[in-house]
Formats: C-alpha cells, sequence, structure tokens
C-alpha cells in the first residue's frame, strides 16, 4: 500500500524534508536517553523486555511533540528532554498491556512480535508496569535544575492524560463498546480519551517546561493538542481499512475483525477522510490564535499526522 492511497489532504504545503531536519536531531537525543535510562539497573529478563518495548521502533510523535511546544514557549531543554521521555514510556507500557491476550491479543506491533509473545505475559505485564513506574521517576530527577513546580506540574499532566480520565478510561469504554453502534459524539469521547489525552498531554506537558505562559496561549495549545489527537486516531481508523500489516507494522483489519467502533465504520471512508481533514483545519487554527511566533514544528507534526501512511 502506497502512501498515495492514504494520504487526507494534498493542499498543506508541508515540506517534509524540512519537519526532518528539525526532527532528527531530536528524535537522536530521545534515543540516547531512552538507551541511557531504560531497563538499565532491572533484572535482566525484565529489562530486556522493557527495552524491547520501547526502544528502535515507534514513530515516536509524542515527545516530537512535548520537544515542538517546549521550543514555542521556550521552555527548559533538560526538562522537556525528560518528559519526552517520559510520554514515550507510558505510550510504550500502553502498547504493550493492550496488545495482551486479556485485551487486544495481538501478536505484531512496530514491524516485530509483541512483548507477550517474545517473553511471556507474565514478563510482558510486569515490563509494562515497570516502563509506567519509570516515566514518573524522569521526571522527578535529584541531580538536574528543574524547579520543583515543574517537576509537580508534569507529573500531574502525565498522570491525567495516562488515567482514568484519560487513556485508560479509553480504553475501558473501548473494550466495553466492542459491537455497539456508538454514535459520533460517544465515538469522538472514546478517542478523546483513549488516543487524544496523552497526544494532547504531551503538548500541554511541553508547554509546561516554561513557566509564565501566557494563559491564551496555553488555551491555544491545549485545542491544537486536542485537535490533532483525535486526528491521529480518525486516521488510524482510515489505515486500518487501507493499509497492510507490512506497512503499519502491526495487524491491519482488527478492528473491523474485532466488531469495534471505529470512524470508517461509522462515517464511511470519505467520511472519515473529511473529518481528519477538518480536525487539522482546527489545530492549525489553534495555533494561528496562540500568538507564538514558532510554532512551524507544531503545524508539521499536525500534517505529518494526517498524511501518513503508518
Amino acid at each position: 500500500m502506497t502512501a498515495a492511497r492514504t494520504v487526507v489532504r494534498t493542499d498543506t504545503g508541508w515540506d517534509p524534508r524540512r519537519l526532518a531536519a528539525w526532527s532528527e536531531p531530536h528524535l537522536a537525543n530521545v534515543e540516547a536517553a531512552l538507551s541511557r535510562w531504560v531497563g538499565i539497573d532491572a533484572p535482566v529478563q525484565l529489562g530486556d523486555a522493557m527495552r524491547y518495548a520501547v526502544l528502535d521502533g515507534g514513530k515516536r510523535l509524542r515527545p516530537l511533540l512535548v520537544m515542538a511546544a517546549s521550543e514555542a514557549v521556550h521552555g527548559d531543554a533538560a526538562a522537556a528532554l525528560r518528559a519526552a521521555c517520559a510520554t514515550e514510556l507510558i505510550h510504550a507500557y500502553s502498547l504493550v498491556h493492550d496488545d495482551l491476550p486479556c485485551m487486544d491479543n495481538d501478536i505484531l506491533r512496530r514491524g516485530k512480535p509483541t512483548v507477550h509473545v517474545q517473553f511471556g505475559e507474565a514478563d510482558a505485564l510486569l515490563a509494562g508496569d515497570a516502563l509506567q513506574a519509570l516515566a514518573f521517576e524522569l521526571l522527578t530527577p535529584d541531580d538536574t535544575g528543574i524547579a520543583p513546580e515543574v517537576q509537580a506540574k508534569l507529573c500531574r499532566l502525565l498522570a491525567r492524560a495516562a488515567g482514568s480520565q484519560g487513556m485508560a478510561g479509553g480504553q475501558a469504554i473501548d473494550l466495553a463498546s466492542v459491537g455497539l453502534a456508538l454514535d459520533e459524539a460517544q465515538l469522538r469521547e472514546m478517542h478523546r480519551l483513549k488516543t487524544g489525552a496523552l497526544l494532547q498531554g504531551s503538548v500541554e506537558m511541553g508547554a509546561a517546561c516554561a513557566q509564565n505562559v501566557a494563559p491564551a496561549a496555553l488555551d491555544a495549545l491545549r485545542a491544537y493538542g486536542a485537535a490533532l489527537g483525535l486526528a491521529f486516531q480518525v486516521v488510524d481508523d482510515i489505515l486500518d481499512v487501507v493499509a497492510d500489516s507490512a506497512t503499519l507494522g502491526k495487524t491491519a483489519g482488527k478492528d473491523a475483525a474485532a466488531d469495534k467502533p471505529t470512524y470508517v465504520s461509522l462515517l464511511g471512508l470519505d467520511g472519515a477522510r473529511a473529518q481528519a481533514s477538518q480536525l487539522l483545519d482546527e489545530s492549525l487554527a489553534a495555533l494561528d490564535r496562540s500568538g507564538l511566533a514558532d510554532t512551524e514544528a507544531l503545524r508539521a507534526l499536525a500534517t505529518m499526522v494526517v498524511d501518513r501512511d503508518r
């Protein structure tokens, strides 16, 4: 399946090369930090499972959103790097648990066997637990100059995005909705929590790396993150239908096979594409009213979300 068949918009005028020039050094810093921090002091089997779940795979969208939002508000670089890694650890833990037989029972993730297939269910469960704990440990270091109030705010934002009013709550709704006909408002709420909360939280955490950001700018960044988070899930629903497993790096068509409600099942393929396009417009409009001068990376990331093929 080629990217051209999955693109939602062709009129955005964004340049992937400019995004790559910005993102590559940030990704290198994130990868190096994750390699230093993940699973190093854990018992061997647990540490191996943690590193397998996190390293050498994934789009790293959440860390990039943290970095881009922090740069837009001139945030502290050390805090942003730790926040970026923490969001990726929470995301990785959620994937490990979502793939377990008691949840989605999936066997492919990021182009390789899922953690429970590779290490067994017990070690996969423990690896997810350990990754979640490590995320908050990273946000509260003893040996940096990150202000205590910034550390506390980052922890609160991440906990809210991951908990019962965020990702975990959305997953609970998802499991309870199999075989049900949800309306658009119900589907939006499920995905706002399950997927959107951590993406929006990543933007908010980036903004929290600076102090004294104007309230209007914070409100605009929250709106940007909310629209982008929902757009990501809409495009995920589209890709589950039009892409293959090799392209996605995970099992294609599993939503339909599991009889899960999606934007495609509710709106049709064209309707889902139109919804993603509208959400992109909403995210870019939020940046326009933020009053922030340096939002180019945030704009490019939003466009990448709707134009991606995996």
